[in-house]
């Protein structure tokens, strides 16, 4: 906003201009050359002045290019170019919104595993591959390994049956079906690993 000034044979002034309660500012005398405060530039020190200068795209480049490069980021940032954090925020939100089903939709989700679980059953022939596999294996250090990450994952699932027997967790995610899921699976190559030693 400029500052409107008055010229008479005295010199320069200020008007008189109204507060905003409706009391009137006396004109005021001011010398040539006198500048505002509200219109004074902010100072801005010669980095300042040299980021502001500077041209957004590389010398020499198209701006129609620089465009699409930057809406093909965008479209790709939507989704990769979450950080972590934003990320387990998903994941946390998917996992609450599991855990706000119904018992009955919770329900028809473990009738649903138990289905597909019941179609993938292990088959003899699948545990001759796996068999024979194991026993190309050349060391028996990686046996004890594999046997001894099998019986923690069983005692994960055995600790989380159990808190689904006892009532102390009513309603398991879908993550929780799974690994209950797995139980026998587990049980299946532990027995066929433990044969091997």
């Amino acid at each position: 906003m400029a500052t409107p000034y008055v010229t008479d044979e005295s010199g320069k002034y200020i008007a008189a201009t109204q507060r905003p309660d409706g009391t009137w500012r006396r004109p005021r005398r001011v010398k040539d050359g006198y500048v505002p405060q509200e219109e004074v530039p902010v100072y801005e020190n010669k980095y300042v002045k040299f980021f502001k200068s500077k041209p957004e795209l590389p010398p020499g480049m198209n701006p129609e290019d620089a465009a699409q490069a930057v809406s093909g980021a965008q479209k790709q940032s939507d989704a990769a170019g979450l950080s972590k954090t934003a990320k387990r925020n998903m994941k946390r939100k998917e996992k609450r919104k599991q855990q706000s089903q119904t018992p009955q939709e919770a329900a028809e989700d473990v009738k649903a595993l138990s289905k597909e679980l019941d179609r993938m059953k292990v088959t003899e022939e699948d545990k001759r591959v796996m068999a024979e596999h194991e026993a190309a294996d050349p060391t028996a250090a990686e046996n004890a390994k594999k046997i001894k990450n099998l019986r923690k994952k069983l005692r994960q699932v055995e600790e989380l049956q159990q808190k689904v027997d006892s009532g102390e967790l009513k309603t398991p995610s879908r993550e929780q079906l799974d690994k209950l899921g797995r139980g026998q699976a587990l049980r299946d190559e532990l027995k066929l690993l433990e044969g091997h030693l």
